[in-house]
């Protein structure tokens, strides 16, 4: 199949080098970790970056929820579908990072920052736990002016598709609805995920902001809950918060919004503006090949969007977000297995 449009779908958040490693409790205890935790870097915590590349088996994967996920989009897409924008330092983290987007066939336009370095997220796996450091460090400070240089913004004009990543809230929401805006002047599809329950408790106001141009938004369980209570709804149904996001006032009419929430092996629920809910059972896998369960959102978001760009119907694209989630999960980390594997609808 040949790509529509060079660069149809275009992918924005924060970029991260994930440095994944078996670990154990001597490694988190020298750092001061828990094994199945997510924090922020502390001082004490930069020297583990080097410690995993040095003295361990470190596996080095393009991260950030959104880069997952234009990952997962091309590794379904054509080859040139997909172009991702963050910021990344001037340092051999955004080299690797470079080049592990080359392998996987993503076009980056980064935004290089000569005063902070590349975020990493160091991960060490120990048993089924992972253990998560997060340094952001230049991913916090992507600008507005990046994305209007005509060159990178003649991409957001070619994109037939944009997916923006809720974590991005926290740095340019200015972006953001940059982005939105455009896409609702030019009848594109404006996909956002709500990537973490705080972002709808502490990042309400651009988030809701950018609510009016949402063709698609993409969550799981927890952040329709916080969405919820956030917002005053007086409901714990995911089922009626999915259809209440999908009725929000919306900009471009000539679409009707979807409302995707995922429940982990629980089924998928998708509202549809004015139409009511459906629910999609996920496809049963033996516990034994799950490797990793991180990213698998990002991944079911991944093959989400690689079908609405190939104008898949819901039932298919829910169908290809689940089969590439499927995938992710029996790697480490959120990767994806090579050589590509080609998609198959379920039966």
């Amino acid at each position: 199949m040949a790509a529509t449009n060079e660069y149809s779908l275009l992918c924005l958040e924060n970029p991260l080098l994930d440095i994944q490693a078996t670990g154990d409790q001597a490694l988190l205890d020298k750092y001061g970790l828990k094994e199945n935790d997510a924090i922020l870097a502390e001082e004490k915590h930069l020297g583990l970056y080097e410690d995993l590349l040095t003295n361990f088996d470190a596996k080095l994967i393009a991260g950030g929820a959104a880069q997952n996920t234009a990952r997962g989009a091309q590794y379904i897409l054509p080859e040139k579908s997909v172009v991702y924008i963050g910021c990344v330092g001037n340092d051999k983290y955004a080299a690797t990072l470079q080049e592990a987007n080359r392998q996987a066939g993503l076009r980056v336009e980064y935004r290089v920052d000569a005063e902070h370095p590349t975020g990493r997220c160091g991960v060490i796996i120990t048993g089924h736990n992972r253990s998560m450091c997060t340094d952001l460090a230049a991913a916090n400070h992507y600008k507005i002016d990046h994305l209007k240089q005509p060159e990178i913004w003649s991409l957001v004009e070619k994109a037939k598709t944009i997916y923006v990543g809720g974590y991005h809230f926290t740095v340019c929401p200015e972006a953001i609805q940059a982005v939105a805006e455009e896409s609702a002047k030019d009848n594109k599809t404006f996909v956002v995920s709500l990537s973490a329950p705080f972002i709808c408790q502490f990042f309400k106001e651009p988030l809701d902001k950018s609510a009016p141009y949402w063709d698609v938004v993409i969550g799981n369980e927890g952040e329709a809950l916080a969405y919820a209570e956030s917002h005053g709804l007086k409901t714990t149904d995911i089922a009626e918060i999915a259809q209440h996001l999908a009725d929000l006032p919306k900009e471009n009419t000539k679409r009707e919004r979807l409302a995707i929430i995922t429940q982990g092996t629980l089924p998928t629920i998708v509202a549809t503006q004015g139409k009511g809910t459906k629910s999609y059972p996920v496809h049963a896998i033996d516990p034994k090949a799950i490797c990793d369960t991180n990213g698998a959102g990002d991944a079911f978001a991944g093959g989400f969007v690689a079908g609405l760009v190939q104008n898949k119907s819901v039932e298919e694209s829910v169908d290809m977000g689940q089969w590439l989630a499927r995938l992710g999960i029996q790697e480490l980390g959120p990767s994806y297995p090579f050589p590509k594997q080609t998609y198959t609808r379920s039966a």
